[in-house]
């Protein structure tokens, strides 16, 4: 039996961002809890040449979306990258999260060898099958970048665990 590119995609972005989500919720009642200023959270790398976690939340979801609009064809929305809180991010998971439920699986499906070209850094493009695409380097850089956030709430304290991860709310 074959998988088709909506089943191995679109069920797989909306998990992880909603994971996201319950995640920023944890964070929330983590700085409401300590009184501590969320840009501590929201400001911080892992490392001095690392992106902080408002861009890795951002990341993520533009991950998701154009990802997703690449295969399909189809305009993706565009976001500013002007949140700078928490309840910002949030939104932006949920903005991410709407578009995606907008994408019918007619769109993705047998799209699997369509060439998909897509920036990568600030000069340079890349050319992929899409089914290439979508393993290789769509679904890889959408985890990364909840992971990158993941870790960085840990590191700060957020009470997180590998069920936040993979389970979110549902766990």
């Amino acid at each position: 039996m074959t998988i088709s590119m909506s089943s191995a995609s679109l069920p797989i972005c909306m998990t992880m961002l909603g994971n996201l989500a319950h995640m920023l919720d944890k964070a929330q009642v983590f700085v409401d809890t300590r009184k501590c200023d969320p840009s501590a959270l929201t400001l911080y790398r892992l490392a001095p040449d690392m992106l902080p976690f408002t861009r890795q939340i951002q990341i993520a979801c533009d991950a998701a979306k154009n990802g997703i609009a690449r295969i399909g064809g189809i305009e993706a929305p565009k976001f500013d990258d002007t949140e700078t809180t928490l309840a910002e991010l949030k939104a932006r998971i949920g903005k991410t999260l709407d578009f995606l439920k907008t994408v019918p699986a007619s769109a993705l499906d047998g799209t699997e060898t369509k060439d998909i070209t897509f920036p990568v850094g600030k000069d340079a493009t890349r050319t992929m099958q899409s089914e290439a695409y979508l393993k290789h380097w769509m679904l890889p850089n959408l985890f990364f970048h909840v992971t990158m956030a993941y870790a960085i709430l840990r590191h700060n304290g957020v009470d997180l665990g590998k069920r936040d991860y993979l389970l979110g709310a549902a766990g």
